[in-house]
C-alpha cells in the first residue's frame, strides 16, 4: 500500500470513529445497546470508536443501519449544497478483493430515503458476500464490462455487460466474477429511512413513510429487449 493509500485509509478510519462516537452519544446509547441493534460486537465497536481498526464494508453497513444513516454519513457528514461534485480520487475504497478488485462509494444521500452509489471492480475469481440489509432495501446493478454472477437468496443470476439487475437486498446476496475477464459494475442501494434494530427486525417508522416493500422478485433487463424468463 502506498503512502497516499495508507493516508486515505487512516482518514476514513478517523472519520468513522468520530461519526460513530457522535451518533451514539447523541442517542444516549451504550456500547451494549448499539451492539444489540447492529449485531456488531461491543469489542469491535470499542475498536471502531478508538480508530484502532479499519472496519469491513459489512460492519459499516450494520452500524449505519442501526443509526438510520448511510455509509457516506459515517465517513463524513455531507454539507448541504445545491450541487456537489466529487473527484474520482476522493471516493473511498471500502472493499478490496484478493486479486486487485475494489468497491468505491461514489456518493450517498440521506433524505428522504438512504441512497448509495457504488463503483465495483471484480477481478477473475473474486467474490463478495453480503448479509441481509434492512427490510425494504433494494439494489440495482448495471454491468459495464465483463460478466457478473449475482446470487440472491441462494439463486445465481448471470448478468452480462450492458445488462441490469434489480432485486430485494433484505436477504443474503453476493457478487462474483466466475469468468476470465475483469468485471466492472455500478450499483445503487436504496434503503427506507429509519433506525433498524436487528434484535427485533424492525425500524422506527418515519411519519408519513409508506409501508416497506415486500416480495422477492428479481428482475434483469437487457439492452437487447424486454425481460427474459431466465438466465441464458
Amino acid at each position: 500500500m502506498t503512502d497516499a493509500s495508507a493516508g486515505r485509509v487512516s482518514a476514513v478510519t478517523s472519520a468513522v470513529a468520530r461519526q460513530v462516537r457522535e451518533l451514539r452519544a447523541a442517542r444516549g446509547w451504550s456500547f451494549e445497546e448499539l451492539a444489540g441493534r447492529s449485531g456488531v460486537s461491543k469489542g469491535m465497536l470499542v475498536q471502531i470508536e478508538g480508530a484502532r481498526t479499519n472496519p469491513s464494508i459489512g460492519t459499516l453497513c450494520r452500524v449505519a443501519d442501526a443509526f438510520g444513516v448511510n455509509i457516506a454519513h459515517l465517513l463524513e457528514p455531507v454539507e448541504e449544497r445545491t450541487v456537489r461534485i466529487t473527484a474520482a480520487g476522493e471516493a473511498p475504497v471500502l472493499w478490496r478483493g484478493e486479486h486487485g478488485g475494489g468497491a468505491q462509494l461514489l456518493s450517498g444521500l440521506g433524505e428522504p430515503d438512504l441512497v448509495e452509489l457504488w463503483d465495483w471492480r471484480l477481478q477473475p475469481g473474486e467474490t463478495h458476500h453480503s448479509p441481509d440489509h434492512p427490510r425494504g432495501t433494494r439494489e440495482v446493478l448495471h454491468v459495464l464490462t465483463g460478466t457478473a454472477t449475482v446470487v440472491v437468496d441462494g439463486v445465481a443470476h448471470v448478468v452480462r455487460g450492458g445488462e441490469t439487475i434489480e432485486f430485494h437486498a433484505d436477504r443474503e446476496h453476493g457478487y462474483r466474477n466466475a469468468g476470465d475477464e475483469p468485471v466492472r459494475l455500478v450499483m445503487v442501494v436504496v434503503t427506507p429511512s429509519g433506525e433498524w434494530d436487528r434484535r427485533t427486525r424492525s425500524r422506527r417508522p418515519r411519519q408519513g413513510m409508506a409501508p416497506d416493500a415486500v416480495g422477492g422478485e428479481v428482475r434483469r433487463t437487457s439492452p437487447r429487449g424486454p425481460d427474459e424468463p431466465g438466465d441464458r
